[in-house]
């Protein structure tokens, strides 16, 4: 075996298309190309999604702007809402919804430092702002963090 007698498997390749190459070739005259129209000139062609003229399926559709999908949603309590409770109270998910301070009560908990807060609290929720986490301990409560989302 030597170089210059190496050919590629029986099948593996195929011819590519000759086309204008006479009526005999199968693909002559028309180049096939079809007759007429603006697909059969030089150069003719439409862009992708051109539709003839109606109003393209992306201008159809609303826009949906930049909103990311992995974006988590919490429901925002802030520490002057937590005045409802007693001082060394532990005020959690159920304890807050008792009150009526979720609005949503699937969506997880996090705690705001708007306000004051003037007891001592043991407060669970699933995310804490560092300011409301300062603003606890300094009143002698403590924080208990669910998830660390």
């Amino acid at each position: 075996m030597e170089l210059n007698t190496l050919r590629p498997a029986l099948g593996s390749t195929k011819d590519r298309k000759r086309i204008g190459r006479g009526i005999g070739s199968g693909h002559g005259k028309t180049a096939t190309k079809g007759h007429k129209g603006q697909k059969a000139r030089s150069g003719g062609s439409v862009k992708p999604g051109f539709e003839g003229g109606q109003m393209p399926l992306q201008r159809r559709l609303p826009k949906r702007g930049f909103r990311p999908l992995t974006r988590t949603e919490y429901v925002l309590i802030n520490l002057s809402q937590l005045d409802v409770f007693e001082a060394g109270a532990c005020v959690d998910r159920d304890a807050m919804d008792a009150k009526g301070l979720l609005k949503k009560s699937c969506l997880p908990v996090k705690v705001l430092a708007n306000g004051e807060i003037g007891k001592a609290l043991t407060i669970k929720a699933d995310k804490f702002s560092k300011a409301a986490i300062d603003k606890i301990k300094a009143a002698g409560g403590s924080v208990e963090e669910l998830c660390a989302c």
